[in-house]
């Protein structure tokens, strides 16, 4: 077992209320329970010691060659179902893991991991250790085994280790086994965690072990049946929904933007952040991308999401002068309270330290997530053949996204610390006014379209002094393009997505030189930096990788702009970067290796908006002016096949229940 496996050596299951990292050798080395933002149960990606692991691995053969196990792991097609294989001299042998999805959308205690053993050919010795370290090994637990149970107890959970492997206590905490299987020979185990004084899960009988499995597969090729897309590149595209599905809180439709906290963007580096939480901009994003493949009722969910958040501000606000309409990023169930903290008896990541748990950002006055929030709204409108949201405001949501609009109006022409969360202090960040200048677009369209009552001359006024500052403050006459922050010549690839804010047309002159700018600066063999740490100091020690975000939104400005085969070859180049199973991290380092928290639900709705928007300026659909319009609802190869969809329902106000 390796100490630290690469990250890019992992897939992902999950139950849509909180997920589970399996390395290629058959790790469990990161999961959290009952949520995403739980505590770690298995963290031993962050330190192997002291984190936690449960291995199901095969052994090497006891050969005079010395020959060793080879792994392969791949998806069941179109599922969250994870095969790893394992290849000997004497026999290969198989694992499959998997979580039973939710499909209540009701928040609870209990989760399970469920893992399958069978030996396809010769003969074969699984091994398995389960060490489990409660509350990132804060926590100390008592174990006993009483046959085929190992009963886990810990303050404030309880966890059960179910197996027909024969199970030995392995000193005061852990628990191992070993299993000699021949060909057609099958076990398994289950790991489940509940509350405090729960009793062990009832055995499985014969079959309901592969009756659960089929469940779960006819889950996920069911939901995956539903998407529109058809467009080039189906796998891709699928796995990243799927990815996104994962990263997604059913109880509240609320997604994360990665499954994991502490993974380095350098290794050995400070930039070690946790990202389990629900970013405003991450999630309104998602949207589009999620609309493009016909995924409706997951975009409506987000939405319902977001305006909760808002009215619930709104009253706060009431009552708190000067308080934000919006937190840049809340806890899956709306918390706000993300106090950030560093388990200082972690090594990190391969010495990759401070860990961090919470995350000191959520204060940060980031001003761009307005217009991300709007754009999340104004989604949809029923123009186009493509899948929509019935977004029709109830008074209390109009009033307080007005409200929202009305803050902004008097605070947008102001510094922040802007899309990126440096900590080096507040500028005036070109990205943040353009997404304000996205915000009083969108809301004037919409209390247009739906005849509100709002500020329209102010919100007008807003709108085109933004326009004009940007256009003059945030321009440099040296660069020949938009840039970072006014005053300056630092270039931004977060401006890459100008041309789908509407703020300037993909074909206008002062866009093209501004994508030449970035292209000349900031675009190496077709990957992309965010900006360069070097020219703007963020506050931190170190360098950074490439950001697969921004590498994806450069195909979707280069498609724009006309540039077909350009884009097309660097996004094909970029998918030579996904891991074995399809998956993202959120950089890539200076030898192709993924860095950062894994899987990154901003990589991955990247794709599918690069992807859909190449498939629709590759079939001539809307040519290469105008794919993300004000109120469109480009069907981006999702619809093409499938004619009309019906609109899903949302509505802004709190919803019942």
């Amino acid at each position: 077992m390796k100490r630290y496996p690469l990250i890019a050596d992992h897939g992902l299951v999950g139950d849509l209320q909180t997920c589970a990292l399996i390395s290629d050798e058959g790790v469990v080395d990161w999961f959290a329970a009952p949520r995403f933002d739980s505590p770690g149960i298995f963290s031993a990606l962050l330190d192997h010691d002291r984190g936690g692991y449960f291995r199901l691995s095969l052994e090497a053969p006891d050969t005079e060659t010395g020959a060793e196990v080879t792994t392969k792991q791949l998806y069941y097609p179109d599922t969250a179902l994870l095969v790893t294989r394992f290849m000997s001299a004497d026999g290969v042998g198989e694992l499959i893991d998997w979580m039973p999805p939710d499909r209540t959308g009701r928040a609870t205690d209990r989760h399970a991991i469920l893992r399958v053993l069978r030996c396809t050919r010769g003969t074969v010795t699984f091994t398995l250790e389960c060490r489990p370290r409660f509350g990132f090994g804060s926590n100390p637990h008592e174990t006993h085994v009483d046959g085929r149970t190992a009963a886990f107890r810990a303050p404030g959970v309880s966890a059960f280790l179910q197996s027909n492997i024969p199970l030995e206590q392995d000193g005061p905490y852990d628990v191992h086994g070993r299993l000699t299987l021949h060909e057609g020979g099958v076990a398994g185990a289950s790991f489940t965690v509940e509350g405090p004084d729960a009793k062990p899960p009832p055995l499985p009988r014969t079959g309901e072990a592969e009756t659960a499995l089929w469940d779960a597969v006819d889950f996920w090729q069911g939901w995956v049946r539903t998407a529109h897309y058809r467009g080039r590149w189906p796998d891709m595209v699928h796995r990243a929904a799927i990815t996104l599905k994962l990263l997604t809180y059913l109880p509240t439709g609320a997604p994360i933007a990665a499954a994991t906290l502490g993974l380095p963007e350098l290794v050995g580096g400070e930039r070690n952040w946790d990202y389990r939480y629900t970013w405003i901009r991450d999630g309104s994003l998602a949207v589009r991308a999620l609309l493009d493949l016909g995924f409706v009722d997951e975009a409506a969910a987000f939405t319902g999401w977001l305006t909760d958040r808002v009215t619930d501000r709104a009253s706060e606000r009431s009552s708190v002068t000067g308080a934000r309409p919006l937190q840049i990023m809340y806890r899956v169930d709306g918390d706000p309270w993300l106090p950030e903290e560093i388990l200082t008896d972690f090594e990190g990541y391969r010495g990759s330290a401070p860990v961090r748990v919470g995350n000191a950002a959520a204060d940060q006055l980031q001003l761009d997530i307005y217009g991300e929030a709007l754009y999340a709204l104004a989604q949809g409108r029923g123009r186009g053949p493509g899948p929509g949201l019935d977004t029709q405001p109830t008074h209390e949501g109009w009033q307080a996204v007005s409200a929202m609009l009305d803050w902004l109006a008097k605070s947008w022409d102001g510094p922040d610390e802007g899309i990126w969360e440096t900590r080096g202090g507040r500028q005036d960040f070109t990205f943040s006014r353009v997404m304000s200048w996205v915000a009083f677009d969108r809301g004037l369209r919409l209390a247009e379209e739906f005849g509100r009552p709002a500020a329209l001359d102010t919100w007008r006024a807003a709108r085109d002094e933004i326009y004009a500052q940007v256009m003059h403050r945030g321009w440099s006459e040296r660069r020949r393009a938009l840039v970072q922050s006014y005053g300056g010549e630092v270039l931004d690839a977060a401006l890459l997505l100008v041309p789908r804010s509407g703020l300037l047309s993909p074909t206008d002159p002062a866009w093209l030189s501004t994508l030449d700018a970035i292209e000349r600066h900031l675009v190496h063999d077709s990957l992309v930096h965010r900006y360069d740490p070097g020219a703007s100091p963020d506050g931190l020690r170190g360098a950074e990788g490439t950001f697969s975000l921004c590498t994806f939104l450069y195909v979707d400005a280069l498609a724009r702009a006309g540039r077909v085969r350009q884009a097309r070859f660097t996004f094909e180049k970029m998918l030579t970067y996904a891991n074995h199973v399809g998956l993202f991290a959120e950089e890539i380092g200076p030898s192709g290796e993924q860095l950062g928290n894994f899987p990154q639900a901003f990589t991955h709705l990247s794709l599918i908006m690069a992807a859909t928007t190449l498939d629709d300026v590759l079939d001539g659909l809307h040519g290469v002016d105008g794919l993300d319009r004000p109120g469109a609802s480009g069907t981006s190869g999702a619809s093409r096949a499938s004619g009309a969809h019906a609109a899903g329902t949302t509505s802004w106000g709190p919803r019942a229940g």
